[in-house]
């Protein structure tokens, strides 16, 4: 331990090495389920590419796994320690490096927090489109680990989509530069494309150049409370349908509703039993609006036309829907999509889990792109663990995966396989693409020190 924490202080220095034993637990692990829980042998905050290639050379040469981490927000386990591992927590390089308005594009460091970039912009009127529920704390470097979402993603895409170029530092500590400064670009094999949402296991993202988006100059937004969530998936096919493309659509539940008022103090519950909320942007969004308002009551919606101040605490409060709560044995929350002509069937499968395992159940959903985010939990015993009822939790929860397959999903939309979600890729890729994506990690990483064990 001594040899490891010497070594890698005099090569970036005293200031950006800790083993402080508070400073190893706070940086173990992320807010996902910790299946397998590790010390890492120290936490490393490097401040520059220098830093960083110089990290990963000394590592490389005494075989320590590299765990890059952002600011923790990750729900599946993609920035736990591992065995004999460092934590690279990016969070210093935390510049805006360039702000090109005519070109509508950004240069910045891993660490720059979503939130940061998106009030650097705004003055240009423009915007960083991607905006997970946790912008204002998450990094890019963390959205381009994952390929986060967010709200907006209905309309503007996920993080892939606002990408155009990367730098990274591969296994060996050489730096690299993919993509292009333009929206085009189709030279070679998409590596861009391909180091998007891989957490880390092929290389460790120090720049990223991204596309920015017009920031709207009116946003409408819609409250439309139904008496069941059925009901509610129904009418966001019924939007569709209308051919409107919403910024936003968000879908809350009953139980997500109760629980936001208990925290919140709001009076979602007694306006309906089920929220979807849209929110319509640009020069056309009050026309839009319009329509999305006359579809969602033609099908039996309740709809108001909120007030600016009311629109924003319901997007807010969706901001916050997944609740104070981190995921643990006894509440476990997962990223499912299925194709948005499934969601009325599988959200009806969802609610006949609960009842057969007898657990709770509390679903949010980002609507317009069919990415669910169903709770599962039991209550927590004071005493004891009853083990019958973690069974039934565990089963409510597979059985979630099992049909989301079933339907024609995916295992996760937005939050990344990380190390939690492993136990269910086999389901959904088969061995011939599995060992296919484990040689591409054997070619960027042949000494498997980069995130070992997570994502693939």
């Amino acid at each position: 331990m001594g040899n490891v924490l010497d070594g890698l202080a005099g090569i970036v220095g005293d200031d950006k090495v800790t083993a402080k034993e508070e400073d190893l637990l706070r940086y173990a692990v992320d807010q996902a389920p910790v299946t397998d829980f590790q010390l890492p042998l120290a936490v490393v905050f490097p401040e520059s590419v220098a830093d960083v290639q110089a990290v990963v050379r000394s590592c490389a040469a005494a075989g320590i796994a590299i765990v890059p981490r952002g600011a923790g927000t990750g729900v599946s386990g993609g920035a736990h320690a591992t065995r004999n591992s460092i934590i690279l927590s990016l969070e210093r390089m935390d510049r805006i490096l360039a702000i090109n308005a005519d070109d509508e594009t950004a240069v910045v460091e891993p660490g720059v927090v979503n939130a940061v970039l998106n009030e650097a912009v705004a003055p240009y009127g423009l915007m960083y489109a991607p905006d997970p529920a946790s912008f204002r704390s998450s990094t890019i470097g963390g959205n381009v680990a994952t390929n986060a979402g967010g709200l907006r993603c209905a309309k503007y895409g996920v993080t892939r989509d606002s990408v155009l170029a990367l730098d990274v530092v591969l296994a060996d500590g050489s730096l690299i530069h993919t993509g292009h400064q333009t929206f085009k670009g189709v030279a070679g094999y998409d590596l861009t494309g391909l180091l998007v949402g891989s957490e880390g296991t092929l290389g460790i993202v120090v720049g990223v150049t991204v596309r920015l988006k017009y920031l709207p100059q009116e946003v409408h937004t819609i409250a439309a409370f139904y008496p069941d969530f059925r009901s509610a998936a129904a009418g966001v096919l019924a939007v569709g349908k209308a051919r409107v493309q919403p910024a936003i659509m968000e879908l809350l539940d009953g139980g997500t509703l109760a629980q936001l008022d208990d925290l919140y103090g709001s009076d979602l519950r007694a306006r309906g039993r089920s929220l979807l909320l849209v929110q319509t942007d640009g020069f056309g969004a009050a026309a839009e609006a319009d329509v999305v308002r006359r579809v969602l009551q033609a099908g039996g919606a309740t709809v108001t036309t909120e007030a600016s101040a009311e629109a924003e605490r319901l997007v807010e409060l969706r901001r916050h829907s997944r609740g104070a709560e981190v995921d643990d044995e006894y509440r476990v929350g997962e990223d499912v999509a299925v194709p948005r002509s499934r969601l009325v069937d599988y959200v009806a499968a969802l609610e006949s889990m609960a009842a057969q395992y007898q657990v709770q159940l509390k679903v949010v959903a980002h609507a317009g792109d069919g990415n669910l985010h169903p709770t599962f939990w039991i209550e927590r015993q004071a005493d004891a663990v009853d083990p019958d009822a973690m069974e039934r939790l565990q089963s409510a929860l597979d059985h979630s995966i099992t049909e989301a397959l079933a339907v024609g999903g995916t295992i996760t939309g937005e939050h990344g396989v990380g190390q939690y979600k492993l136990r269910w890729l086999g389901q959904e890729q088969p061995e011939a693409v599995r060992e296919l994506q484990r040689r591409i990690k054997d070619l960027f990483d042949p000494s498997g020190i980069l995130n070992p064990g997570k994502a693939i």
